[in-house]
């Protein structure tokens, strides 16, 4: 097997939580994959990460606080960037000018304009781009996709995405928060319409809106995990922010085949979450659980109830071998750090496996620019007052919302920004 030499790029959270989804998959017997090098401009989070790298892979990867400098390692054949999602064009470009291959943390970019850019450079140094979506790649997605492709549920007439619920905390980081750093609307959005055009494909038209639910938001009472990453991350958190990105949006979406899809993501509103996924069509439903549970979906039909292995024997469905090998089947009991290393172990494997086929990754860098365009699009839709194409969103024919973000970024003349 083709081994690829790695160079991961961001050593906060993410990037340990990345180099747990190299162990995994290095304890999985089928790793495609070798961490030679970290790279962040902070020395202490780069020596953090590569100290966790040597307890966990069995040797220590070199050192770069300059993307400059991992770009010209000779060792270096790819790159895992991990970094804020505002610094992806600034780091991820110059890599892939370069040739070398990246796969990069959705969402892909802030805006359409830098998303084409970064496939721009991909296609003319004939470099392998792809998007780390997680959430597919979780054995129940895989199912729910197999059942719907199955036919078992006849004419599909609609998807519903909830996500409704939450506090005036801080989400992870205070940058989650701005617009012109990524707020989690777009960060957490891009998640759930890659999970829409995994099952149903393209997008056609979105009406919708995109909204600040919380205007004023404090820290939380302690880190989301107990860490050392996200301690150290915690305690330089300020104590109140106020946001000027979006942390919600509702949006209808019609696909190209016809099918609607009514989407919610408003992270606000204490007392009670509402979550639902779900997809309904003329012989039943699809009731699909939040993912990284190990929960199977169910599917609901006028003879009963059906799940877990069953479910797949009734349409013949199978994992693929590595996903098989990390979960054991299309349901399971796992702690989440287990559950999430598992699904970064089969991101980084599809995108070595790329590389080495010289095939597109799953996840391609126009599978990242389609799930930031029709999150986009509900906010240039609110904006514009009208339903909106995803065609003019993905041309930029409109882009108000996108407009004063791309002058930041240099892809227009301030005086084009509102």
């Amino acid at each position: 097997m083709t081994t690829i030499s790695i160079c991961l790029v961001g050593c906060g959270g993410m990037g340990s939580r990345h180099v747990q989804g190299f162990a995994r998959l290095l304890r999985s017997g089928m790793s495609n994959v070798r961490l030679v090098a970290v790279c962040d401009v902070r020395a202490d989070n780069a020596e953090r990460v590569a100290g966790e790298a040597e307890q966990l892979l069995g040797y220590r990867p070199k050192i770069h606080l300059r993307i400059e400098d991992a770009i010209a390692d000779p060792e270096v054949e790819a790159f895992d960037v991990v970094t804020e999602a505002f610094s992806h064009l600034a780091v991820v470009r110059p890599a892939l000018e370069a040739g070398k291959h990246v796969l990069c943390e959705k969402p892909l970019a802030l805006t359409v304009r830098s998303c084409r850019a970064l496939i721009d450079a991909a296609k003319a140094s004939g470099a392998v781009l792809a998007t780390a979506e997680n959430y597919r790649r979780d054995p129940t997605n895989r199912l729910a996709k197999a059942v719907i492709d199955s036919g078992l549920l006849g004419p599909i007439h609609l998807m519903v995405q909830t996500m409704i619920g939450g506090n005036d905390r801080i989400i992870i980081t205070p940058w989650r928060h701005f617009k012109d750093k990524g707020a989690i609307g777009l960060d957490m959005g891009a998640h759930l319409t890659d999970i829409v055009q995994y099952y149903f494909g393209d997008f056609a038209t979105v009406f919708g809106k995109g909204f600040i639910a919380e205007p004023i938001r404090r820290r939380q009472e302690k880190p989301e995990m107990q860490t050392e990453a996200y301690i150290k991350r915690f305690l330089e958190i300020p104590e109140q922010i106020t946001a000027t990105g979006e942390d919600s949006f509702i949006a209808h979406y019609t696909m190209q085949s016809g099918m609607p899809v009514q989407m919610s993501y408003i992270a606000s509103g204490p007392g009670k979450g509402w979550n639902q996924r779900t997809i309904h069509g003329r012989h039943g439903s699809l009731e699909i659980f939040n993912d990284r549970t190990g929960k199977a979906p169910i599917l609901h039909t006028a003879e009963g109830d059906l799940t877990g292995q069953a479910l797949a024997d009734k349409i013949g469905f199978k994992l693929d071998a590595l996903t098989e090998k990390l979960y054991g089947g299309v349901s399971y009991e796992m702690t989440w750090a287990e559950t999430d290393s598992g699904l970064l172990a089969i991101e980084i494997h599809d995108f070595a496996q790329a590389i080495a086929e010289g095939r597109p990754p799953e996840v391609d860098g126009m599978g990242g620019l389609t799930a930031v365009a029709s999150v986009l699009a509900a906010y240039e839709s609110g904006i514009a007052g009208r339903a909106v194409t995803m065609d003019e969103v993905m041309a930029s024919a409109i882009s108000t919302y996108q407009d004063e973000i791309d002058a930041d970024l240099g892809l227009l003349p301030k005086s084009n920004a509102v």
